[in-house]
């Protein structure tokens, strides 16, 4: 390939289920790659499988990549679409000599298994020249001697022997081509110029590369990365919990969170654990990414979310929870708690990891009047405090509504009462959140504003007689 050749990447799902988490890591390292360079990222939908490939299916996995911030250039293809280009390949490799009909019967076929175990299928049609009129499939005609080597960008110098390999069947009896065939033709044809893939297809690539020489086409660069596996180095599977994309969002990793994990699963830039799409692109390499299997760790998951809720603007993180509240089936939010919410949002944010964390600590700000007391918050509504948050309404009543300002007033009636703050603490909490797990006292206030602050220990300084 040439230097100054346009980069050109693609991802190829099969629609048959949700976008696997795997499958999210291969496109966004597809992505970066492309967009790191100028180049282009293209997808295509792999939907041969007639039975289990479905539209439901397909628009998941658009939406998954859409979620993930992932766009891509040109319209998707279809590889079913394309199964006529693909037969016309196979009948041009006959006409130059690069394949052959195999007249060979499924039953025939099984025989010569059987009769020939561990050994690669020789079919009688390869040389043959007396061919009857009956229905026969392509093959490729593969070098029986040599190696096939695969100069894989991530996994090294890999060898074949061509004598392990069979003559591979190009275009079925019934016209159909095989799923070989049709990844070659249309990596070619969308002009594909890195091959960025799971290392599960490594053993693909061996015969795809057949195909690309007994065609005269450039072969791609090729780089297979290892699989995630579990915690516990064991192969991902629902076990281990989430394991669609979808499954992620709904747990409230933001996206750009989840770009910068799956990023960082499997490739490493130094030892930077916590970046932006700007660094992501400028520094994801080929060469940054390791040879052993990356490991899903929730722990430290969470630690990058948590790093990106705080990192964002509060405009686009109340975006991200209306999304999430959307997604998930949450009652949206009315403006009213919106109005609430934003200025809470600069303090909460700095402690929560997920989303639904910070929608919990921002619970008092979403709550209307008259607020809901549970029963342990209600313990600390006694006489005794109910008096104290009378004197510090009159206290707070004309005071700068400023953080420091609304603890000095506290600390003030704290130490008229003779207790710490802690003391006030609690009762206040209660008044304004209706619980005793919340973000500060004063952090709230603050968010909720004196008006609304005011009413809240009203309702409560009501009942002190």
């Amino acid at each position: 390939m040439s230097d100054t050749a346009q980069i050109v990447t693609r991802f190829a799902p099969s629609p048959t289920g949700y976008l696997h988490i795997g499958g999210a890591r291969t496109a966004l390292f597809n992505w970066l790659y492309a967009r790191g360079r100028g180049g282009k990222f293209l997808l295509r939908i792999e939907d041969t499988d007639r039975a289990r490939s479905t539209p439901e299916a397909t628009a998941a996995i658009l939406k998954g990549l859409e979620w993930l911030g992932l766009d891509w250039d040109d319209e998707p293809i279809s590889q079913f679409a394309r199964k006529d280009r693909h037969a016309e390949v196979a009948r041009e490799m006959l006409e130059k000599g690069r394949a052959y009909k195999c007249f060979s019967t499924t039953e025939e076929i099984a025989a010569w298994r059987e009769a020939n175990p561990r050994q690669p299928f020789q079919s009688p049609w390869r040389d043959a020249t007396d061919l009857p009129d009956a229905p026969y499939a392509i093959r490729l005609k593969a070098p029986r001697t040599g190696e096939t080597v695969i100069a894989d960008s991530v996994q090294g110098e890999v060898r074949v022997a061509n004598d392990q390999l069979d003559d591979m069947v190009l275009l079925r009896s019934d016209g159909t081509p095989t799923y070989m065939l049709a990844v070659v033709v249309d990596d070619h044809d969308m002009g594909v110029t890195h091959v960025i893939r799971g290392d599960d297809h490594l053993t693909n690539t061996a015969r795809q590369i057949q195909i690309y020489d007994a065609m005269g086409w450039p072969r791609p660069v090729f780089a297979h990365i290892p699989l995630i596996h579990g915690e516990d180095g064991k192969k991902l599977s629902k076990r281990h919990g989430a394991v669609g994309l979808h499954e992620f969002a709904a747990l409230g990793y933001p996206a750009g969170a989840m770009r910068n994990y799956l990023a960082r699963l499997g490739w490493s830039h130094g030892d930077d654990e916590l970046f932006d799409d700007g660094q992501a692109r400028e520094w994801f390499d080929l060469s940054g990414i390791g040879r052993a299997p990356a490991r899903l760790d929730f722990k430290k998951l969470e630690h990058v979310s948590g790093h990106h809720i705080g990192a964002m603007e509060d405009t686009s993180l109340l975006s991200a929870l209306e999304d999430f509240l959307a997604e998930t089936g949450g009652e949206p939010l009315t403006p009213r708690q919106k109005e609430r919410l934003c200025p809470a949002l600069t303090v909460l944010k700095q402690k929560a990891r997920t989303l639904p964390q910070l929608l919990d600590q921002a619970r008092f700000a979403l709550i209307e009047r008259p607020v809901d007391i549970d029963e342990k918050a209600a313990k600390a509504l006694d006489p005794v405090s109910r008096g104290m948050l009378k004197s510090l309404t009159a206290a707070v009543q004309h005071a700068s509504w400023t953080r420091d300002a609304l603890e000095q007033a506290a600390k003030a009636v704290a130490e008229e009462y003779g207790v710490g703050l802690g003391k006030l603490a609690g009762p206040l909490r209660a008044a304004l959140a209706g619980r005793t797990a919340t973000p500060s006292v004063f952090d709230m206030m603050t968010a909720l504003g004196r008006e609304e602050s005011l009413a809240r220990l009203h309702d409560q300084t009501e009942l002190a007689g």
